[in-house]
């Protein structure tokens, strides 16, 4: 038995005593101990703001992604390490893959949507400039940029290693450094896991701290520009909230608390039926996974009173068939709870529950483990009569037991639902469309998420239990009224959104990307004979002309079959009360457009990979001649790859410098020779080829 280290000012810090003892799970053997004593709280968080933050902002979104993709893939790389000390929690090697290569995989996708959905920058420009000034001399965009604080994260024990790295990718590549505090059962795992992160070296100093033991008085040192990401119970959440660091100095709060989740068969689901059988199978694996120990698992069991007996036993004879035993057997399908202290909580639970509901099982066959030394527990299933008792839809008990009730139609499941006072998630089985609706949009303000199955998904369902990084995990009410992940959302959390006021040509400057009405560069030459590095934000063109004819849109019409009247009926198209006569096709716009902007010979343009925003603002006649005003807009740097890619601002105008197509043209452009990842320059020295 060792005493757990935490990481803290950019060393490995030794409590100076022994703390609480943690116990392995099966044999009940001691591990380790956990103390967070001699630790300067002040001191840790301003090691975060003072070192962390600004080696984090100083990166960009894409610097920080690839931080993530490295840190992920040396996760894996070093998974078995991990998975050999996870049994000690009682975990299964199929429990401990959800932990630990669903908390890397987090870091991947994290890096993944960094890469793909967040600009190359340090601030994220968020949604269209706005207008102020009617010349258009005065504009406002709004901007999102990383808080100066530290993002302090407080897990509970039974995801050790996910529930630390599911809140770290998001504040990691929002460029807010981060301190994990993991539960104390199951600390010992989390220690181990960022020990090997911080052996990677991969991580800029004070970007990640790690506080084993209690938090001190550090929530006194947390002020307005810090964050709080809370798992637990809704009592201890409820105390956190309180603290003057959240209600008095305005620390973000986000929390995921108790939630007693459902799942509801459909009426037309019964026995026989493909949904009535994914629905057993899925509240077996959501009470027997982790032993029960999950926030996302099935508390309720939602079943017509015409399925109620046959959903009982089927789920009651599934549940038999389950091998409980020592999670270091292969064989094994559930081990034990975390501690022994844990199983007395849910036997009081279960207790409680006892008293409005019916055990249907309680008992099984322990494999080659102690069940009283070890923290072993029987999968329980209760069944209740008094379907709005409130000890059914108030009581948790955080382990392999679930309460099955009976409902009388949808309108009654959904106020069932509701009873439990906002969930994390909760299933519908059910083949029918108009049901699915029903239950779904019933339930949905109770829930973080909502699980529909149907005999279509059984083999790609990724089940009632997982949350996903690129979806919501939170719920309201009792779950704690927060959000975590959720793709993007789980990064703007960590960020300070502004509203900046000025010229076009400041607004251009502060954010790197060309704002309406700013400065064009027209002094140049053709933008698309200059390579990435060489062209800067701004740099345009102003085509030369062109007249477009009837033949033009007859030959247009002729090669692409697009015969709408507006184009070929003249007395259609007179009468419409929008054309008022014969128009142009608006992709043959965009297509001439492109013959007036595109240069033809081979050049940095490597391709045009596509077009966004795309805005027909006035039709096109016979007669009309057409000019561009082309103008880089964005530039993003594809690290490693050679190019980068480049957003340009498209403005086709007519004779009168009307508007009548914006768009913004997407390509990929050539670095110069021999700079990031681009081939170097081919020269003929006159020697033989």
């Amino acid at each position: 038995m060792r005493r757990l280290e935490s990481f803290i000012q950019g060393a490995w810090h030794t409590p100076d005593c022994e703390g609480m003892a943690t116990s392995h799970a099966v044999t009940g053997e001691p591990v380790a101990t956990v103390s967070s004593s001699g630790i300067d709280f002040e001191r840790t968080a301003a090691y975060a703001r003072e070192v962390g933050g600004p080696n984090l902002r100083s990166m960009t979104f894409h610097e920080r992604a690839a931080l993530l993709k490295q840190l992920g893939q040396h996760l894996f790389a070093e998974k078995e390490t991990l998975y050999d000390l996870s049994t000690a929690t009682g975990a299964t090697r199929a429990d401990s893959w959800i932990d630990i290569e669903g908390g890397a995989g987090v870091l991947l996708s994290y890096a993944s949507k960094g890469r793909r959905e967040l600009p190359n920058s340090t601030i994220l420009l968020d949604g269209d400039p706005e207008i102020l000034a009617r010349d258009g001399s005065f504009i406002a965009t709004h901007i999102a940029a990383p808080l100066h604080g530290v993002a302090v994260q407080v897990n509970a024990f039974n995801f050790p290693c996910w529930g630390a790295l599911e809140k770290l990718a998001p504040a990691l590549l929002a460029g807010v450094p981060t301190i994990i505090k993991p539960a104390t059962p199951t600390a010992f795992l989390t220690e181990a896991m960022v020990r090997l992160m911080i052996q990677s070296e991969i991580l800029p100093a004070g970007a990640l701290q790690l506080v084993c033991g209690g938090v001190g008085d550090l929530f006194d040192h947390l002020g307005g520009q810090d964050l709080i990401g809370f798992t637990g119970s809704a009592s201890t959440a409820a105390l956190l909230r309180a603290h003057p660091a959240v209600l008095e100095r305005s620390a973000r709060f986000n929390t995921e608390a108790d939630s007693l989740n459902a799942a509801i068969l459909g009426s037309g689901s019964g026995p026989g039926s493909t949904e009535f059988d994914l629905f057993v199978s899925e509240v077996v694996t959501e009470m027997t996974v982790k032993a029960g120990q999950k926030c996302t698992a099935i508390r309720r069991v939602l079943v017509p009173h015409q399925h109620l007996n046959a959903a009982t036993e089927a789920v009651a004879a599934a549940l038999g068939e389950v091998r409980v035993g020592d999670p270091a057997d292969p064989e094994t399908e559930m081990g034990a709870l975390v501690s022994t202290a844990q199983r007395t909580e849910v036997l009081a639970a279960v207790s409680t529950l006892s008293g409005s509901a019916t055990v249907v099982t309680s008992s099984c066959e322990f494999h080659n483990v102690d069940p009283q030394r070890g923290a072993f527990m029987a999968p329980t299933l209760l069944r209740s009569e008094n379907t709005t008792n409130p000890d059914v839809h108030t009581t948790e008990a955080f382990g392999p037991v679930s309460t099955i009730i009976g409902y009388s139609d949808a309108a009654d499941a959904v106020h069932l639902t509701s009873l439990g006072g906002g969930s994390l998630v909760a299933s519908v089985y059910t083949a029918d469309p108009a049901e699915a609706h029903a239950l779904t949009t019933g339930i949905s303000a109770h829930h973080g998420r909502v699980h529909v199955v149907d005999a279509s998904v059984a083999t790609t369902s990724t089940g009632h239990g997982s949350p996903l990084p690129n979806l919501v995990h939170g719920g309201p009410g009792r779950a704690g009224g927060g959000e975590e992940m959720g793709g993007l959302r789980g990064v703007r959390h960590h960020l300070q959104t502004t509203a900046v006021q000025g010229s076009p040509d400041m607004l251009t400057a502060i954010t790197g990307e060309w704002m309406p009405g700013s400065t064009r560069h027209l002094d140049r030459g053709h933008p698309f004979k200059l390579n990435f590095d060489d062209l800067d934000i701004g740099t345009a063109i102003h085509t030369d002309s062109r007249t477009v004819t009837l033949d033009d849109i007859e030959g247009f019409a002729e090669s692409t079959g697009d015969n709408f009247y507006a184009h070929m009926d003249e007395e259609a198209a007179a009468a419409s009360p929008i054309f008022g006569g014969r128009v142009a096709h608006g992709y043959l716009v965009l297509a001439l457009a492109a013959g007036l902007f595109v240069w033809p010979d081979p050049g940095p343009v490597l391709a045009n990979y596509g077009v966004d925003r795309c805005r027909f603002a006035k039709p096109t006649y016979p007669g009309d001649t057409l000019t561009v005003l082309l103008t880089c807009k964005r530039k993003t740097l594809r690290a490693g790859s050679g190019y980068g890619e480049v957003a340009w601002d498209a403005q086709v105008l007519n004779q009168d410098d009307d508007v009548v197509a914006a768009y913004d043209v997407l390509t990929m452009v050539a670095n110069r020779p021999g700079v990031n990842g681009a081939p170097p320059e081919q020269t003929n020295n006159g020697g033989d080829n």
